[in-house]
């Protein structure tokens, strides 16, 4: 009786196992069907490579294949106006200064057909490049160099006494963009060499800077770069300047413009002794 009880047991534990084992496979497959399905309905995105920049590219620099290489990109990420191949962007100029590994992109560089090195590329959008006749006083006997910046001072017959100048700031913080020499014949028919300055002006200061060349004569005053502090000057004129150390000479003007012109110098007086024999006198010197 026992063992009749023994192996019924046996027998109801083999069917026990050979089921748990039979569910186990069914699951096992199922799980490997619904893994493959998810794979199959996310496929993995292939990367696109884009031109980067190589090394560091200044603005107006023309684009050779030894500043640009590729890295990946997610097709989301690609950059607006991108290339894809080297290729098509060997030969153009950079619009704007580029780090290594930043994006070429179509706004980042100039339009086609502009070439690296000529005067256009360097000019920073919303300002104008412009030219004055010079020589070597006024570029401070060649100190003026492309990089450096300068204030423009005007010359000109003073508009409120005709008969006298007046010497004015006009313009402040110019940056020299290019200079150099051309050839001018004279009316006596000799050739000379002038030298010329370009500089990078707003339209208003280009305006400004065309009616100081006309109208007088420009002088430019070297500054550092770093001070970018605005002084407003009134100006100085003859009267100005003469009595600008005279001590105690004070130069008193009219309140009219029409008298503004007329000076009046308060001169100092002085006393003196004139000692003869016992005799003192004081006299006083005007």
């Amino acid at each position: 009786m026992a063992k009749s009880r023994a192996v019924l047991h046996l027998v109801l534990a083999l069917v026990l196992a050979l089921g748990a084992g039979v569910v186990t496979l069914s699951w096992l497959k199922n799980a490997g069907q619904k893994k493959v399905e998810v794979e199959q309905a996310a496929p993995t995105e292939k990367a696109i490579d884009v031109v980067v920049a190589a090394a560091p590219i200044k603005r107006g620099e023309k684009l050779t294949e030894q500043f640009l290489t590729v890295a990946p990109y997610f097709p989301q990420s690609v950059p607006e106006g991108g290339f894809t191949d080297i290729k098509d962007a060997i030969g153009r100029v950079a619009g704007i200064g580029l780090s290594p590994l930043d994006p070429v992109t179509e706004n980042k560089l100039l339009p086609e057909g502009i070439k690296a090195g000529s005067l256009d590329a360097f000019i920073t959008p919303g300002k104008r490049a412009m030219a004055v006749k010079g020589n070597k006083v006024l570029g401070l006997s060649g100190l003026v160099a492309p990089g450096n910046t300068v204030d423009v001072l005007m010359t000109v017959n003073n508009p409120e006494d005709p008969n006298s100048r007046i010497t004015k700031t006009v313009l402040e913080n110019i940056l020299v963009i290019a200079t150099g020499q051309e050839l001018e014949k004279s009316e006596s028919g000799q050739v000379s060499s002038v030298d010329t300055y370009t500089l990078e002006l707003t339209p208003e200061e280009s305006e400004q800077l065309a009616l100081a060349a006309t109208e007088g004569t420009i002088h430019f005053a070297l500054r550092n770069p770093q001070d970018l502090q605005q002084v407003t000057t009134e100006g100085a004129d003859i009267a100005k300047t003469l009595g600008a150390y005279r001590g105690d000479v004070k130069i008193a003007q009219k309140e009219t413009p029409e008298e503004a012109t007329n000076v009046k110098v308060e001169a100092p007086s002085f006393e003196a002794q004139s000692i003869r024999g016992t005799e003192v006198e004081t006299i006083t010197l005007q």
